[in-house]
Order: structure tokens, then C-alpha cells, then sequence
């Protein structure tokens, strides 16, 4: 897949309203680590800002469906709540890594694990930050929701329509460069290989564009950020980092 050019967005349509957010951290990444993207977003969108409280047992746990309910069942009550106090009637959700696969899930109808979400009633828009949507060697959960729900599955839908928007890091793994960790030169060439056979594909540090571009989705490229704050100094949740990809996603010139 050809990459966007880097720090663009491809035919940016609407803006998204000015909505309450909702953020979904990613795989045993603490609630700590993502104040910085919480503050950033509230003060560049004026809106009230809901980090989903889920602890590092919690993500252990999503090896099994029941895990992945688990974490849904707290998006659904903050979503709601959310959307109740919104001009638009609707949020806008942003997840980071893993976090970005899970509300993909929450969008859908259902049931999974017998329960039915259809979040796409609450949120008109997800934001996913660095998520392993395709991968080789996939997880079962990954795989599944790949499968039932590939691509933007719900752009086109009516009603109830989702806007996605894909952000993709990528650095340069060289220790000159200064964009990558050591952590981050160690990992990701056996991450890259995992996810699309190549070693030396681009991403940021854990996950290659190819696979966190997710087909159908707006593409955003930054160039220099890194996945998370162990794989480089600017990540998704850094607060300057926060000002571009929401530019994107907020349609600002």
C-alpha cells in the first residue's frame, strides 16, 4: 500500500462538530500516561474530555472475549453519559493502539459475548492512533474484528454513518536521527516482520504505516512520532504531537 505523503491528510471532508470526546487507552499503558493528550484535547476542543478507566490487570485479561466485554462495558455508560450532554447529539471517540481495535468493535451492532453496543447510534467519529489493525501474526480478537468488521466498515452506513481517521507515526529508527528509543530500535524490526513480513518497514516502533492505515479510513502520517513515550521522545499523546493530528480531525487549515 503506498504511503499518504507524510503530516497529510487525504480529501479532508467536513470537520468534525465540536462534541465531547471519549479516549480509549491502549494495551497495559497506564491512565497516568495519557493526561497530557486529555489537557490537550480539552483546551483545543473546548469540550469535555472522558479517559476510560482501565487498568493494566484489565488489559491483561483481554486474551479472551470476555476481556474485550469487559472493557466495552465501560465505554457504553461514558458514551452515553457523553452523548447526552452533547450539542450534536453525538461524540467523537479516540483510541490509542489496541484501544482504537476495541471501539471499532463498540461501533458494531453485535452481540459479542451477548451483548449488543452499536455505538455508531453515540459516535459519528473514531480517531485511532497507531492501532495494529492488520497484522500476519494477529491475535484471535484483532483477527476477528478484521474479519467481521474490515475496513471502515461503517463510512458508508445509513444511517448512523462513522467518520475514521487512521493516525500512523513513523521514525526513523537510526540513533542519530534522535525520533527512536533504544527500546524502539530493539522491537520493531521483529514487530515489523510480525505485522507485514518486512523488518525494515516504516512505522512507529511497534507498528508499520501499512498496518495501522486501515483501508477506507482518512489517512494521517506523522512524521517523526512514535508510538508510545518507552519508543520515542514525541508520541500520539504528546501535547504538540495532539495539535497536529487534531488539526486533521477538527478540519483546520
Amino acid at each position: 500500500m503506498a504511503s499518504p505523503d507524510p503530516a497529510t491528510v487525504a480529501n479532508l471532508p467536513t470537520s468534525t462538530p465540536n462534541q465531547p470526546i471519549l479516549v480509549l487507552g491502549g494495551f497495559l499503558i497506564g491512565m497516568e500516561a495519557y493526561a497530557p493528550l486529555v489537557a490537550s484535547l480539552e483546551r483545543l476542543s473546548g469540550q469535555p474530555v472522558q479517559l476510560v478507566p482501565v487498568s493494566r490487570l484489565d488489559w491483561l485479561l483481554t486474551v479472551f472475549p470476555l476481556g474485550w466485554a469487559r472493557l466495552l462495558d465501560r465505554v457504553a455508560p461514558l458514551a452515553a453519559e457523553l452523548a447526552g450532554r452533547s450539542r450534536s447529539g453525538k461524540i467523537t471517540l479516540v483510541g490509542h493502539s489496541s484501544g482504537g481495535i476495541l471501539l471499532r468493535l463498540f461501533l458494531a451492532d453485535g452481540p459479542f459475548e451477548g451483548r449488543s453496543y452499536g455505538g455508531r447510534r453515540l459516535a459519528d467519529t473514531l480517531v485511532m492512533l497507531g492501532s495494529p489493525h492488520t497484522a500476519l501474526k494477529a491475535t484471535a480478537m484483532r483477527a476477528r474484528v478484521a474479519r467481521e468488521l474490515p475496513g471502515a466498515f461503517f463510512a458508508q452506513a445509513h444511517p448512523h454513518a462513522v467518520r475514521y481517521v487512521a493516525v500512523a507515526g513513523a521514525i526513523d529508527l537510526a540513533e542519530p536521527a534522535g525520533q527512536a528509543s533504544a527500546t524502539a530500535r530493539r522491537l520493531a524490526p521483529t514487530a515489523y516482520r510480525n505485522s507485514t513480513g518486512d523488518p525494515d518497514d516504516r512505522g512507529d516502533g511497534l507498528v508499520p504505516l501499512d498496518s495501522a492505515l486501515l483501508e477506507g479510513a482518512e489517512p494521517v502520517v506523522l512524521e517523526g512520532v512514535a508510538h508510545g513515550g518507552a519508543f520515542g521522545p514525541l508520541w500520539y499523546g504528546t501535547p504538540s504531537v495532539v495539535e497536529r493530528w487534531w488539526a486533521a480531525v477538527a478540519g483546520s487549515p
